[in-house]
């Protein structure tokens, strides 16, 4: 059959587009809309998979943890009370690993195309910070009470962008920022290594309009998670100009901290923003998470071992059991705690295992490679996903697509251009 089909033998240029459209189309349609492009990529290499004669489905160690916790997420449903609720959630889970054996399958066989899965990942996230950064001019209204100015002057509450991704949401909109942001900052050092010197005033313009759309965006854990990415940038770029540019690059470093900590200091608005962060039960928002974290630690006690099922409106039908009067919740606004509930202690121990394996195997290559395009595309990858699972402590927007279809390609890239 693949020897007399042209559409078979060309099969794979049909699957890269349909994955780039999956993250174009993250940018403003709908959850649904997203999952279909998805949906095709994973059929396509369904097919490829039975039809190719060459091609071959293999592991890596740490994906042998992920698929331990897809069958662990299985067991969970079966046992689920609230099974057909709990079905919705395991297909998207089902979609997002698919998604991911999918394009780390691609990539193993292209790993020339993974800069062009980076350049898409890093216009659209372009993209969203020019609309973001134009959105700061109008001083869009809160759709919802997404902020505490109970004890601020009306001068001093951000107006918080929300971009175009669907549902309007900051939090969301800067988890996306986040997740993309590293790919936008690589692009500075990708434009030195090739001496494109477009390339780098590119990038470099790109850099900061992110950072102010992302302080912006008024998402306190994406602020830290956006330190945490510019720590581990510099950590990772310490290998390449620390022995020869050791005084240009600690003054470099020493700019870009205290721009940031001005900027902290001196824009009454942010630093209250930001001081929120540590004000404990005197936020109203941060007091609704204590609560939400109280409730579900109760609901993982009692079911610590397979969870309630997976999925968001599984999780607030079983909330609602547990809940403090006037607290409903759609998550545990914490991606570890919400594994937990949902599907079990031994599920979180393996996609903590993956994770551990994962970052492991990229710190590994980043340090003993010297192929310094493969090295970039690793930490890019690896910030990112970093990025991500810092954010994951304090809100749970990872589970959104638009977070996890990058993710996931992240964590692909990583699995495709490692040996082992």
């Amino acid at each position: 059959m693949y020897e007399n089909s042209v559409f078979l033998q060309k099969i794979d240029w049909f699957i890269l587009p349909f994955i780039l459209l999956t993250f174009i189309t993250s940018t403003f349609m709908s959850s649904d809309a997203i999952g279909f492009f998805a949906l095709i990529v994973m059929f396509l290499t369904f097919i490829k998979l039975l039809s190719k004669p060459s091609e071959k489905l293999s592991f890596k160690s740490f994906e042998i943890w992920l698929i331990a916790y897809f069958m662990i997420v299985v067991i969970s449903l079966a046992g689920s009370t609230l099974f057909s609720l709990s079905l919705k959630g395991f297909f998207k889970t089902f979609v997002y690993l698919g998604f991911y054996f999918s394009v780390a399958q691609y990539l193993k066989a292209h790993k020339n195309h993974t800069l062009w899965l980076l350049v898409v990942i890093g216009i659209c996230t372009s993209a969203e910070v020019v609309a973001g950064f134009l959105q700061t001019f109008v001083h869009p209204e809160a759709i919802s009470t997404w902020q505490d100015t109970s004890r601020l002057n009306p001068e001093d509450v951000i107006s918080r962008v929300y971009g175009t991704l669907q549902p309007l949401n900051p939090n969301l909109f800067g988890g996306y920022l986040i997740a993309g942001f590293p790919v936008i900052l690589g692009s500075v050092f990708y434009g030195a290594i090739k001496k494109n010197l477009c390339c780098v005033i590119t990038g470099i313009v790109l850099t900061v309009l992110g950072v102010f759309t992302i302080f912006q965006t008024g998402c306190r854990g994406a602020y830290l998670a956006l330190m945490l990415s510019f720590f581990c940038a510099f950590l990772i770029s310490a290998k390449f100009f620390w022995n020869t540019y050791k005084k240009l690059y600690i003054s470099f470093i020493s700019t870009i901290i205290i721009m940031m900590f001005s900027a902290i200091t001196f824009v009454s608005a942010l630093r209250h923003r930001f001081l929120s962060i540590f004000a404990m039960r005197n936020d109203s928002s941060n007091s609704f998470r204590f609560n939400v974290y109280h409730s579900a630690i109760q609901m993982f006690q009692d079911n610590w071992l397979l969870g309630i099922g997976v999925g968001n409106k599984n999780f607030r039908e079983i909330y609602g059991l547990y809940m403090r009067t006037g607290f409903d919740a759609l998550s545990a606004y914490n991606i570890y705690l919400e594994i937990a509930v949902e599907s079990g202690i031994f599920a979180l121990i393996a996609f903590l295992g993956f994770l551990f394996l994962l970052v492991k195997k990229a710190v590994s290559y980043i340090v003993n490679s010297s192929n310094f395009e493969v090295v970039l595309f690793i930490s890019v990858s690896l910030v990112s996903i970093l990025a991500i699972c810092f954010h994951g402590f304090v809100d749970t927007i990872f589970f959104r697509p638009q977070l996890q279809f990058v993710f996931w390609t992240f964590a692909a890239v990583i699995s495709a251009n490692i040996e082992k």
